[in-house]
């Protein structure tokens, strides 16, 4: 019997407002946004902080909110790219590897993504970790259907 494909979406926050964020989420059936965010509570966030985001899915909504730092770049790897203008292709590279190191593919579960979205701030998915993640484990599991929200 074949896999049943997952269907997972990528959208990021930033050039969005508000109103904008949830009808494309909810125009697209999302059923749950999965955070790989490292900052989830940033001043320039707005109303995508992390608790007041939490809340505005569901009473908006009712759509879950679910935290996966396991897919969130560290620190010193977000700090090298954006403040040390680091390049893309160096970042790239280093974030699969990581993600590698820490077996994404072995520790989170395929249903996690099912109509889940995986949420990032940058604007657009080319040069966006949410892209490599959902690429990542495209190449590990199979089953993954990409569409990415702007």
């Amino acid at each position: 019997m074949p896999e049943e494909r997952i269907h997972v979406f990528t959208v990021g926050f930033t050039k969005k407002s508000a109103r904008d964020f949830f009808e494309k989420l909810a125009e697209a059936g999302v059923k749950r946004v999965v955070d790989v965010r490292l900052n989830k509570n940033s001043q320039l966030a707005g109303f995508s902080k992390r608790d007041d985001l939490k809340y505005f899915l569901q009473k908006i909504l009712g759509i879950e909110y679910v935290e996966a730092p396991l897919l969130a770049p560290t620190q010193s790897l977000l700090d090298t790219f954006k403040k040390n203008k680091g390049r893309w292709e160096d970042y790239e590279r280093d974030f699969l590897h990581l993600m590698e190191e820490r077996r994404v593919e072995e520790k989170i579960e395929p249903s996690l993504l099912k109509s889940g979205c995986l949420l990032c701030s940058e604007d657009k998915p080319h040069q966006c970790h949410r892209r490599l993640v959902a690429e990542y484990l495209q190449s590990r599991w199979g089953n993954l259907e990409i569409k990415h929200i702007v």
